[in-house]
């Protein structure tokens, strides 16, 4: 009897957080009446996740709305998400839409390392990049990762191209972050250019970037804004199929 009567208090406990999810801040004797449970029973269950955080009452007495305790459960399990197998179908279509090759990069140490890659139809080079480290200032994703604060800059940024921009206020971080994109022209090698975009987790903070690169030749300074808008909105799936809603 006591196991099942406990089996009860917890579907009854994870009846109410669905119900404060769908309808919000609820008064107890409407969650009572939905359970069918005298308001005494309801109270004692609100109090148990209460104290777990999971809700919280209101400025108006008798109600309650799910608490941040909910976003901190979401924001674990949203953690434990394969980035690069929930990030793969939306880079299949991008590949595709854009000709080029689509990376998925988060930051390590001060760099930024590709943990996901699919090429585009148009791609002609067989170049993996899946578990290389790229320095921040000379890479698109490095730069979208520097704009939100994921990465920071070391004290000297190296030359790779005569191209490479070497002067931190030169990256121009506050116009990415405004702009929603970042580009390279030739700065991480000679005839290659990369466009990318934030991706975001549960809380709303950027957790990787998403790319595109390709020749110079083909991946035009002219094409930078249209790929850009392109992988904004690929990234923007992303960050839902991971959890943020925002």
């Amino acid at each position: 009897m006591g196991n099942s009567t406990s089996v009860q208090s917890v579907d009854r406990a994870i009846a109410i957080l669905e119900i404060l999810a769908r309808d919000g801040a609820t008064r107890v004797t409407d969650l009572a009446a939905e359970l069918d449970v005298h308001k005494s029973t309801a109270f004692r269950l609100l109090a148990a996740l209460e104290r777990g955080g999971l809700v919280e009452q209101t400025g108006e007495r008798g109600r309650y709305r799910l608490g941040f305790g909910v976003v901190r459960l979401a924001g674990a399990a949203t953690a434990q998400l394969d980035l690069s197998r929930e990030s793969r179908p939306v880079c299949l279509r991008l590949a595709e839409a854009i000709g080029e090759t689509v990376n998925i990069a988060v930051g390590r140490g001060g760099d930024a390392v590709n943990v996901s890659q699919v090429r585009g139809p148009a791609a002609i080079s067989g170049h993996n990049w899946v578990g290389q480290r790229t320095p921040s200032h000379a890479t698109s994703s490095g730069k979208v990762l520097l704009a939100h604060g994921v990465l920071q800059l070391g004290p000297e940024l190296e030359r790779y191209t005569p191209h490479t921009i070497t002067a931190p206020e030169e990256l121009r971080l506050e116009e990415i972050r405004e702009r929603g994109w970042a580009a390279t022209v030739e700065e991480l090698e000679v005839g290659l250019n990369a466009v990318a975009a934030p991706i975001r987790g549960a809380d709303g903070s950027v957790v990787a970037a998403v790319s595109a690169s390709g020749p110079s030749y083909r991946l035009t300074p002219d094409r930078l804004a249209e790929v850009g808008a392109a992988l904004v909105a690929g990234a923007r799936e992303i960050s839902q199929r991971i959890g943020y809603y925002g």
